[in-house]
């Protein structure tokens, strides 16, 4: 039996790490799966794995007030120590590119233990853009074992830095999580999303907006929200739904320029399941997110990607998302194009997505079952 330790500590990890966990808890006669959480978000992180009922069997707690990238990788690292040594796993699981998943794909290659790295390959080329997640996904992929790429074009990112050997496209977790999440939600019922939602009206077009990226503080970020009062106002019968970030950065910006506009809803921060709904709901999404340029598309929503660069560029040469950068402009006519032009609309959102049909955890188990004694 394979005893696997799957390290998350970020709602986008969870999100993540939810179906592959669950689908390698069914397998009791194959594998031992234990969950260790950092912590390096708490409350974002437990309603992921309450709504997905993940058990932890770890927690590091790291969160605290006013940490910095040098807490979380220090006291991590150190926590992590702890866990491994106890529980001894055969395999360590990360995700992505969080401060966690490196610094667990770090903790693992120090105690000699083999590292799977989940979303391998992804690349935008630029390791200050995303910060500090370009770094973070270039070093945990040079230290894992076992890599598992959403795409051709990340296999063949990781290809041109010299990781060949243990590689696998498999698509995105994420789709996985996605479809488990909606399936959930019907099951239970939406009466309570639609009450939560009660102030809007789904008889009229919605679009749903994040951007809260660091790289787009100051001026790109004034133009962002200047973008969507332009379009709001252009566009009254149609409402937008902003999450807004509880950085105070994003937080204050955001208030100012947008909150005086009747058809702008400024929310808090959505549970995961709340979102995904309003994503099924949403006429267009625009977002810096990574996870949301994935799980928009299964939808058959179209993305404007409101970053100047994007590491999740099969997406905008599938035609599913759309690259707008932070300029005022460009962002209003992209926008008031899907609008306007049927013919534009239906082609981003009839297009393929690339990241997958919801099978990834499925695969990863049994490349793992079937290839892990092999490769150690």
């Amino acid at each position: 039996m394979i005893k696997a330790l799957f390290v998350f500590g970020t709602r986008p990890e969870a999100i993540k790490m939810a179906p592959l966990v669950r689908e390698f808890k069914k397998r009791t006669s194959e594998f031992e799966t234990l969950v260790c959480l950092t912590g390096q978000h708490r409350e974002m992180l437990k309603q992921v794995i309450d709504f997905f009922g993940i058990p932890e069997d770890f927690n590091l707690n790291l969160m605290k007030p006013n940490q910095t990238l040098f807490d979380i990788t220090a006291d991590g690292l150190k926590g992590l120590e702890k866990v491994i040594k106890e529980c001894r796993p055969d395999v360590i699981f990360v995700q992505g590119d969080t401060t966690t998943a490196f610094i667990g794909a770090l903790a693992g290659y120090y105690e000699k233990i083999k590292v799977v790295h989940i979303e391998a390959g992804l690349r935008s080329g630029n390791k200050y853009s995303p910060f500090p997640e370009e770094g973070n996904r270039i070093l945990a992929g040079h230290i894992a074992d076992f890599h598992f790429a959403p795409t051709d074009r990340a296999v063949s990112s990781l290809d041109k830095e010299g990781i060949s050997k243990n590689v696998w496209q498999v698509g995105n977790t994420v789709i996985d999580a996605l479809l488990l999440g909606l399936d959930l939600i019907r099951r239970q019922g939406e009466e309570k999303y639609f009450d939560y939602f009660k102030n809007l009206d789904f008889d009229k077009r919605i679009v749903l907006i994040t951007g809260h990226r660091r790289e787009s503080f100051g001026e790109p970020f004034e133009n962002l929200c200047n973008a969507i009062k332009d379009v709001a106002e252009k566009y009254p019968d149609a409402q937008f739904v902003y999450p807004v970030h509880l950085n105070p950065n994003v937080r204050e910006v955001v208030g100012r320029i947008l909150s005086d506009k009747k058809n702008i809803f400024l929310i808090d921060p959505l549970d995961y399941p709340y979102l995904i709904w309003l994503m099924s709901k949403s006429y267009l999404v625009l977002t810096d997110s990574g996870g949301i340029q994935e799980e928009a598309p299964s939808l058959g929503k179209p993305v404007l990607v409101m970053r100047d660069v994007t590491e999740r560029q099969e997406g905008v040469d599938a035609g599913t998302a759309r690259l707008v950068g932070t300029n005022r402009k460009v962002i209003v006519d992209a926008v008031c194009e899907l609008f306007d032009n049927r013919e534009s609309y239906a082609k981003m959102a009839n297009a393929v997505n690339p990241y997958g049909e919801g099978t990834t955890s499925k695969k990863v188990a049994d490349i793992i079952s079937t290839s892990f004694v092999k490769a150690a």
